[in-house]
This record gives C-alpha cells, structure tokens and sequence, in this order.
C-alpha cells in the first residue's frame, strides 16, 4: 500500500549554504553519526535509533515514476513507500520490538546498510546540516538462497543537540521504480 507524500521538496539544495570540507570535524561527526545509525539498524537495535530521531521529524520515501528524458525533474509522483512523522515511526519500532504481530520481519530480515557518497551542508540554522548520502541495502530472509538489493539517495536534516545529532528530516530516492521485496518492513 502506498501513502500519498508532499513532493514540494525531495532534495533541499536551496537550504544548503557552505558545503562542509572533508576530513574536518564536523564532516568526521557526520560521518560518525551515519555509520553508528547504520550499525544499529543492521543489529536491530531499532529503540536505540528511535533516539535518534527528532520530535519533528519527517521521513519519506517517494515513489519513483519513470519520466523521459525533458520530465526528468518530474521523476517523484504523488504517491510514498511511506510518509512518517515521530509518532508513526515511535508505533512501527514499537510494533517490532514489543509485539507479536510483526509477522512481515519474523523472523528478522538479515540487512546490511552501506553508506557512501556523504556530503554535508551547512543551512541558515545553527547546528543543523543537510546530507546527502548514498544507501545500498542487502537483505535475506528465511532460507532464501539469493539477496535482494536496493540502492538510494538519501537527503538529511541533521540536527546537533546536547545528546549528539537526531535526524530532523529524510527523504529516500530509490533507484528502483518497482522494488524487488516482497514487504517493506524496514528502515533506511
């Protein structure tokens, strides 16, 4: 099932100011921040990543229509995988940690995040960044012989609190147009 999503802004180049330099310690940060939420992904640790979302938060993740070449910007309709805020992702990490019920990931996918390509912005608010990433995904489930693959640009909204950065904002690209999973349990 599909949720319809606000497609004003996917990509929030017009919020991006400076580009941030690699290898300095913001960059690092980032870079840091990236890999740690992909690592508690991957565990299944998914309460301890629910902290790092912000109270605000927006996570989508358009469909993507194939558009010719001159409608290439036009390329992200209507219609999401998902359209969360806070509240709905605090239910679905509930759902899976708490109950019995979750029959889409039991048992547990077995997914592995790669994360590359990162570059951050600063934006016009202080101790806040926009990112971009690039995301390929592995998954296997049961008994399964093969992989299933997905591949996306991911664009953040990082935020720095006293605790250490949340993710205000994500907007996931896929590259695929019909995704080869049979559910859409997880996150990314």
């Amino acid at each position: 099932m599909s949720v319809t999503v606000d497609t004003n802004i996917y990509s929030r180049e017009e919020q991006r100011r400076d580009e941030v330099p690699y290898g300095t310690a913001v960059y690092n940060s980032i870079m840091t921040f990236l890999i740690k939420e992909a690592r508690l992904l991957d565990h299944r640790k998914l309460v301890e990543w629910g902290e790092l979302l912000a109270q605000d938060l927006e996570y989508k993740a358009p469909v993507r229509v194939t558009r010719r070449v001159q409608q290439f910007d036009q390329e992200f309709g209507t219609m999401g995988h998902f359209d969360d805020d806070h509240n709905s992702m605090m239910l679905r990490i509930s759902r899976l940690t708490t109950t019995t019920n979750a029959w889409s990931e039991d048992p547990a996918s077995r997914v592995r995040r790669f994360v590359s390509n990162v570059s951050v912005w600063e934006t016009d608010v202080a101790d806040e960044y926009e990112v971009s990433s690039y995301l390929l995904l592995t998954r296997n489930r049961a008994e399964a012989k093969d992989y299933k693959q997905l591949s996306a640009e991911r664009n953040d909204r990082l935020r720095m609190t006293k605790d250490g950065f949340h993710i205000a904002r994500r907007s996931i690209m896929l590259d695929q147009v019909v995704l080869g999973m049979p559910n859409f349990a997880i996150f990314l």
